[in-house]
């Protein structure tokens, strides 16, 4: 059954309106995996532009596009330096330790979504035969909605090149992270060995995302790929999608960033809840234990959708208009109101 009201869940939940569908409908395709679909030839080369990478590949999901960037960084028994709060680490049921034998080593994100770069040093394994090898750090942004700093990303840049490691970024809402600080996508992704870009978040498609490094990178991406089963055959259909997404999605999404400090501000006047200050799309809520149920059935009552816990996320999308937000707020507004 589809959920109907408004899903506050995650900008994973909207649907394609009536132009992204005429596209994908009038797309031309051809046989991806023998380089014959146009649609996916003209989104990979378009994205790895504003990226400021050479050359793309499409995949269906950005699990695997990450999975595909770690496996062409790593060997087996190599290792990668991720935040504890990643999604490359802890949502992604496991596959690059599972699948690829590559090792994680976790550290604690600071408050900002950052990994401090002394901890990265530090993490950073001597070249001995005890060690698994570390080749590889992997950054996400935005990381719970917050975006890394322009200046902390240089840093890392500098310190990836020093140590000799590759720089991976988990770009599902990089997007956002631009738009949110008024750059080009290429400025954000600048430095970077491969970056994942996710297409059916924040800009709204029904599936893919696009792995972006250099020509090299990618031709030996293409075959881990084809192994672990993102060889698709006339998907321009869904490539279609990302393209439309890219012409009128993307710069939208500072109306979702304005939706997200609305509901933040509302929600700031009821005295229960302690709620985040968004920097994009997430806003996170802290609402008493004992309320969580007894809250959520009143939301769901009105026609709002939520993963109502303690620490609760919010997230802005397409789907979500201004009467949208001054629902939301009334219906938590009239639970403490009793």
């Amino acid at each position: 059954m589809v959920p109907a009201g408004i899903d506050l869940r995650s900008d994973t939940v909207t649907r394609p309106g009536p132009g992204m569908r005429a596209a994908m409908a009038q797309a031309e395709v051809g046989d991806d995996v023998y380089r014959d679909d146009p649609t996916v030839i003209e989104l990979e080369e378009r994205l790895a532009a504003l990226a400021g990478m050479e050359a793309g590949l499409f995949m269906p999901t950005g699990t695997q596009s990450n999975l595909v960037g770690l496996m062409t960084h790593c060997q087996r028994g190599d290792e990668y330096i991720v935040g504890q709060n990643a999604h490359t680490y802890q949502y992604e049921a496991g596959g690059a330790a599972i699948l690829g034998s590559i090792q994680p080593q976790p550290i604690e994100n600071a408050e900002d979504g950052t990994l401090p770069i002394g901890k990265v040093r530090a993490a950073i394994k001597p070249r001995d035969i005890h060690f698994a090898r570390s080749r590889l750090i992997a950054l996400e942004n935005t990381i719970g909605g917050k975006i890394l700093p322009l200046p902390y990303l240089e840093e890392i840049r500098t310190l990836a090149r020093e140590a000799g490691l590759a720089l991976h970024l988990d770009g599902a809402r990089v997007f956002n992270a631009a738009v949110a600080l008024e750059r080009p996508l290429d400025v954000v992704c600048s430095g970077f060995d491969s970056v994942s870009i996710c297409l059916s978040k924040g800009l709204g498609t029904p599936a893919g995302s696009v792995l972006c490094g250099s020509r090299e990178f990618i031709e030996e991406a293409r075959r881990w790929r084809k192994m672990v089963g993102g060889g698709m055959r006339q998907v321009g259909i869904l490539a279609a999608a990302g393209l439309y997404a890219l012409d009128h999605n993307v710069a939208r999404l500072a109306l979702d960033h304005e939706h997200a400090r609305l509901l933040a501000a509302g929600l700031a006047e009821i005295g229960a809840l302690k709620v985040g200050v968004p920097q994009t799309n997430v806003l996170f809520v802290e609402i008493p234990p004992g309320d969580v149920a007894a809250l959520a059935g009143h939301l769901a009552q009105r026609g709002i959708i939520t993963s109502l816990r303690p620490s609760t996320r919010l997230v802005t999308h397409l789907d979500v208009d201004d009467a949208a937000i001054g629902q939301t707020v009334e219906a938590f507004r009239s639970f403490y109101a009793v």
